[in-house]
């Protein structure tokens, strides 16, 4: 049986070291993945690259996230899911040792698709630990923490430029540091911990492509909010524009989204606890699209800002939400097959949400982008209570 059905063990003491230990260590790996997305424009730009080439070479990274998601359930039953997090991040590391030797633009295509294939491990095993680890009563809150945790991690990444630079390698040794940094913690904090025990006998085996007859709501749920979130981030500025605003508002928009991110995460996993996962995901996706859809009438005013806080943080909510719902539901190899799924989820989102959005915006005018975030919070919100009434009526 693939569902969670033992009750929860409130008593039992949280294991707080390895759950410091994960959490930093993921953070440390957010930061210096956060560090390389500027950091490549910037050494792209140097190179005389067009946006164009520079958006493609952008793209191999979750083009590598996508292909690996498909590998990792396997990876786990053949290495552990401890030996295979060490070897990602230590490649990490090796990888960006490599961005620094190879000065150039044609090797930096590979080497940011082979970063795609060697981080994946280490978003699924990072969260597959820490829904393992946490009591039922408890998974909301612990999962809000890890997610905005790791989202302070990702904003360090481009203000750490701001202080080493980004000429020669004291910023690509900021990367190294953290992905070794990354393993070393993982290698301290790992060992014993359980989450990748076999599905129990006579449970089929669940793979990713498997995995959609499990959850296939939960899956919408990740894609949705993937193509939300990246759109939103992506085109903002295109939107705000759109409407006369300057540069510096711009930029301000975007920074407001990303509070929200991290500032929320926490009470929305409490809320979670209290309401239910599922309920709480509905909840996200409908306020994410009355957000959305106000921005035209809001984007010239102060209660913008409020706007974009919720914004940020119910569009990712959505996905705090589902990991919740994933770890409340499945375990062992079904876990870990299912956040792979939901790696791959964030990738087909990530790369098809922004060109969709944009193709809107070119089509319809800056209305465009909430259009789409809220036609696709829609189409979640009306599967997720049809599967809803499934899984009562089954």
């Amino acid at each position: 049986m693939q569902d969670r059905s033992e009750p929860d063990s409130t008593a039992r003491p949280l294991p707080l070291g390895a759950l410091a230990g994960l959490t930093a260590a993921v953070t440390a790996f957010a930061l210096a993945q956060g560090l390389s997305y500027p950091l490549f424009t910037f050494l792209m730009q140097r190179q005389g690259m067009t946006p164009a080439e520079i958006g493609l070479s952008a793209a191999m990274t979750p083009l590598g996230l996508i292909l690996s998601a498909m590998f990792v359930p396997e990876l786990v039953r053949r290495l552990g899911g401890r030996r295979l997090a060490v070897i990602a991040a230590l490649s990490g590391a090796l990888l960006f040792v490599l961005v620094g030797a190879l000065q150039n633009w044609i090797a930096w295509y590979l080497l940011r698709f082979l970063i795609g294939l060697a981080i994946n491990p280490l978003y699924i095993l990072g969260e597959v630990w820490m829904m393992a680890l946490a009591p039922d009563a408890r998974r909301g809150r612990i999962m809000g923490i890890f997610n905005a945790v790791t989202g302070v991690g990702y904003a360090a990444g481009p203000l750490t430029l701001t202080l080493v630079g980004t000429d020669g390698w004291p910023p690509l040794s900021v990367a190294i540091f953290g992905f070794s940094a990354c393993a070393v913690l993982l290698f301290l904090t790992t060992k014993g911990l359980r989450g990748f025990e076999p599905d129990e006998e006579g449970t089929p085996a669940s793979g990713i492509w498997s995995f959609w007859t499990l959850a296939p709501a939960l899956l919408l749920a990740v894609g949705v909010s993937a193509a939300t979130q990246q759109s939103a981030y992506s085109l903002m500025p295109v939107f705000g524009a759109g409407y006369g605003l300057q540069e510096a508002r711009l930029a301000a928009l975007i920074t407001m989204l990303s509070l929200g991110n991290i500032l929320l995460q926490v009470p929305l996993g409490f809320l979670a606890e209290r309401l239910g996962a599922r309920t709480m995901i509905i909840a996200c996706a409908a306020l994410n699209a009355a957000c959305v859809l106000s921005l035209p009438l809001l984007i010239e005013g102060p209660l913008v800002w409020p706007v974009l806080l919720v914004m940020g943080g119910v569009g990712y909510g959505v996905y705090t939400m589902s990991l919740v719902e994933l770890g409340s539901r499945f375990r062992g190899q079904t876990l870990v097959a299912g956040n792979s799924a939901f790696a791959l989820m964030w990738g087909v989102g990530g790369i098809a949400g922004p060109p969709g959005s944009g193709a809107a915006i070119q089509a319809f005018g800056p209305i465009g982008l909430p259009m789409v975030s809220a036609g696709l919070s829609a189409v979640l919100i009306v599967f997720a209570i049809y599967r809803a009434a499934v899984r009562r009526a089954s």
